[in-house]
């Protein structure tokens, strides 16, 4: 059987648009598009404009984190740039990049769903190159458990028929089956 994590191709990252947009560009109002330098959350700027989730370059988990972030995000984030997160870029000290742990379990956790459900790898991100240091052992840990709770207990609803979709799309197993997810798996 051949192995579903193919590298990225262009028809890949195509396939992702469209499920996206089929689910949600009418709906929520919301298109996703790549190109950007910097991965960015744009609300609509007139009544009735589209909403628009910008991913890094042409880089599929880019995407997925975006939407993952998206996915998580509520009514009043949805109506502020970049949902209104706080962020420090790359180079912060060890008590920001704790703080961004700690935000980032949940959106991690989702993205590692939807890379499976897109038959993509995931790699789990500390975002902090310059540090020279990856992820600590704790976010890991958080992350890995946060992944089985959301199999567990359900996904946001957005996440949710998201995943159902990429998995048919993609031809990938049930995404939530929490045997697909092995901490020793988060590098």
């Amino acid at each position: 059987m051949p192995n579903k994590f193919l590298s990225l191709d262009k028809s890949r990252l195509n396939n992702l648009t469209k499920v996206f947009h089929e689910l949600f560009r009418a709906s929520y109002r919301t298109c996703l598009k790549g190109g950007a330098n910097e991965p960015l959350y744009r609300p609509a700027s007139s009544a009735g404009g589209l909403h628009t989730i910008e991913f890094s370059y042409d880089y599929f988990s880019s995407a997925l984190h975006e939407i993952a972030h998206w996915c998580i995000a509520g009514s009043e984030r949805l109506t502020k740039l970049d949902y209104g997160y706080w962020y420090a870029p790359d180079g912060r000290t060890e008590s920001q990049q704790k703080e961004f742990e700690m935000v980032e379990v949940k959106p991690q956790a989702l993205e590692r769903i939807l890379s499976f459900a897109s038959c993509q790898p995931f790699r789990i991100s500390a975002d902090n190159l310059e540090s020279g240091q990856g992820a600590s052992a704790a976010f890991k840990r958080a992350v890995h458990q946060q992944t089985l709770s959301y199999c567990r207990d359900g996904l946001p609803d957005r996440a949710g028929a998201l995943a159902l979709a990429l998995a048919g799309a993609f031809d990938a197993p049930a995404p939530c089956d929490s045997r697909q997810y092995l901490a020793e798996d988060l590098v």
